[in-house]
């Protein structure tokens, strides 16, 4: 009786990437690798400012565009990091980048558009998309090519209901940084389709070797581009849930409309913290980031050493994305023998698209002692 008052799309779903709780409950010395959830708690001088600034009234309703403070600073950080000019206009600031991606959806797409995904991609986007109307398209990238874009296969996924494509770079879940080769692939192919990119880049400041480049820098495409940002990872801020969004002015007042119906603004609060966040972003890459880096690559050394499990290095992000086709079992087989006899909880690689299966995905945002003991219980394991 209940379930008539349940809109129909929401009939029958699957519940995404979540805490699994039950699974935590059931043993009580349980390694939970599947949440990518940064250990370090945020930087004491990015808390103290924001109570002192919420001391000093920071605590109302704000600018709905966001803190003009912050998305100067914004602008700032563009122009430092990337040399690249934006201006206040570009600039709408958010509830989290979740929150700034369903938005993102909601403005850009009519029912029935279709959004390119490259696979395996962050599990969210495909709801997202479907709740504004839209279809989620996979297109496949593949562990044997480095997670490669290729252009045969991003030109078979294009129809005339082509709308946008989404480029995570650095990727959740397979780690993989897309180089300048691929995003001029990217940017070609948008302008020659005249498709929307949109570009979550939380994971600026994972960028292990080398520079990272925003897409939004390539010729012609600043205004084709809605790139998210996030102070999450990059800034150890989960829980304020606080971000950002730079595309074209256009854009921010559609999205500013969208967002007036749903909270608004954006914490006064958090605003005020991640203005402090970015004075200190290399301090904070420096102080905590590397550490994510190490502890990446000690989880790959030990992974490549178990006789059922590969792993390619990742080039960015927290997360390794393993292979265990070898053994035989699906990737949820696996995650569920890996809680059941080890105890360590994982995410099968079918909950990232179609070509996630095969792997799973570990998040390496714990301390190396902790992952040592994972992989020590990994070594009894037997297929």
């Amino acid at each position: 009786m209940q379930n008539k008052f349940i809109a129909d799309r929401f009939s029958s779903f699957s519940s995404g990437l979540a805490l699994d709780t039950e699974a935590l409950s059931r043993y009580d010395d349980v390694i939970d690798l599947s949440i990518g959830e940064t250990d370090f708690i945020t930087d004491s001088r990015i808390m103290d400012a924001a109570f002192s600034d919420a001391r000093r009234g920071y605590t109302h309703y704000g600018n709905p565009q966001g803190d003009p403070e912050l998305i100067d600073a914004v602008c700032k950080v563009y122009k430092e990091d990337f040399d690249i000019e934006i201006s206040k206009g570009n600039v709408f600031v958010t509830a989290s980048s979740c929150m700034g991606m369903g938005l993102a959806m909601m403005a850009v797409l009519n029912p029935g558009d279709e959004v390119l995904v490259f696979a395996p991609f962050f599990s969210p986007y495909r709801q997202q998309i479907e709740l504004a109307h839209g279809v989620c398209i996979e297109v496949p990238t593949f562990e044997a090519e480095g997670y490669a874009i290729t252009e045969e296969r991003l030109r078979a996924a294009i129809t005339p209901h082509t709308k946008a494509m989404i480029l995570n770079n650095p990727c959740n879940p397979t780690g993989a940084v897309y180089g300048m080769e691929q995003l001029e692939l990217i940017a070609s192919i948008a302008e020659e389709y005249d498709l929307l990119v949109v570009a979550d880049e939380i994971y600026t400041r994972y960028v292990f070797s080398g520079a990272f480049t925003p897409i939004c820098s390539l010729p012609g495409m600043d205004c084709r581009t809605l790139t998210l940002n996030s102070f999450s990872k990059n800034f150890m801020m989960t829980g304020w849930r606080i971000g950002y969004i730079v595309t074209t002015p256009r854009l921010v007042q559609v999205l500013m409309h969208i967002n007036n119906s749903l909270v608004y603004t954006a914490p006064s609060i958090s605003q005020r913290a991640a203005l402090k966040a970015l004075s200190l972003r290399e301090d904070i890459t420096e102080k905590y980031i590397s550490q994510y880096r190490q502890r990446l690559y000690y989880a790959a050394e030990r992974a490549n050493a178990l006789p059922y499990m590969s792993a390619v290095q990742s080039g960015g992000t927290f997360y390794l994305f393993p292979n265990i086709r070898s053994t035989g079992l699906s990737s949820v087989e696996f995650c569920k023998k890996l809680l059941n006899e080890a105890h360590i909880l994982a995410t099968p690689g079918s909950m990232f698209g179609a070509a996630g299966e095969g792997h799973i995905r570990i998040v390496c945002a714990t301390p190396i002692a902790t992952l040592k003991a994972a992989f020590d219980r990994m070594e009894h394991l037997k297929f």
